[in-house]
């Protein structure tokens, strides 16, 4: 009991952690600051580096973590013209509003990055997609459920923010004990944190579909594989998941380079590719 407890309270009052100096120019990258507004008026801190192919995608870190955590993932998309803006979560980094680290207001922060992408000039419509590591991996799955804006997304690390995604737990004494665990720590923090009615991830993905997913799980982490295959099952024509051998938790760019920017950047450019819809309307606007 003292453990799930303890747990919720620190998610629940978690500190701004340092902000970190790296900025996407220790990459080369051009960018700009750019602070947004959620619709809760919490003022969030970002990083936004223009398109050049006419697709962007929302960087979003995890637990306790910062924008700069996701520098690698927006160099490697940068490479490819792919814009990104780089997210620093409500109460982390730079970013104002009151920290939660099971990211359950992941859907205002996001909503308010994908109205801000859907106004660049260098991004075309329905050419947005999220990339999440970890808590912000499985924001942008539950964001994607009820966000059309969202066209794809990569998830890496996800294993779930609330009791109804871990289905996945085996249904012996230790899941049993497993899940006790988390029901205590999942119901303290809803009591201090009153949050807004969340969908689970695979209700979230179901939703979405025929939008698709790729889910990132680490080879050398046990529980990933398994609840990466469980969040497959709500949708195995749209969820695509890979598992990269001997890499830990968020640890696939570092792990596999070339395989993790191969699978990815092939996955996005597939899913952003033009519907046939749109590839008619712009060629008759010629």
């Amino acid at each position: 009991m003292l453990f799930p407890l303890t747990m919720a309270v620190i998610a629940t009052n978690q500190p701004p952690g340092p902000p970190g100096s790296a900025t996407p120019a220790a990459h080369g990258l051009a960018y700009r600051n750019v602070a947004i507004r959620t619709a809760d008026w919490a003022r969030l801190s970002t990083w936004y580096i223009p398109a050049r192919n006419g697709a962007a995608v929302l960087l979003l870190p995890g637990s306790g973590s910062t924008r700069t955590a996701v520098l690698p993932q927006a160099a490697v998309l940068a490479r490819h013209g792919y814009g990104t803006l780089l997210l620093d979560t409500r109460g982390h980094g730079r970013s104002g509003g009151h920290a939660m680290d099971f990211g359950w207001w992941g859907d205002r922060d996001i909503a308010a990055a994908m109205l801000f992408l859907t106004h660049r000039p260098g991004t075309q419509a329905g050419k947005i997609a999220a990339l999440g590591e970890s808590m912000g991996g499985e924001q942008a799955l539950v964001a994607m459920g009820t966000d059309p804006r969202i066209r794809a997304v990569v998830a890496e690390g996800a294993t779930g923010q609330q009791l109804a995604d871990r289905g996945w737990r085996p249904p012996d004494v230790s899941g049993i004990l497993q899940r006790g665990i988390e029901w205590v720590r999942y119901t303290r923090a809803g009591c201090s944190a009153a949050p807004p009615a969340r969908k689970s991830i695979p209700g979230s993905i179901r939703a979405a579909a025929p939008r698709p997913a790729l889910i990132i799980a680490a080879g050398a982490v046990a529980s990933e594989p398994v609840a990466a295959r469980w969040f497959q099952v709500a949708s195995p024509a749209t969820v695509q998941v890979w598992i990269v051998p001997h890499a830990g938790h968020t640890q696939g760019l570092v792990t596999a380079s070339r395989a993790w920017e191969a699978r990815v950047i092939s996955f996005l450019n597939a899913a952003l590719r033009p519907s046939p819809q749109q590839a008619g309307t712009a060629l008759s606007s010629r």
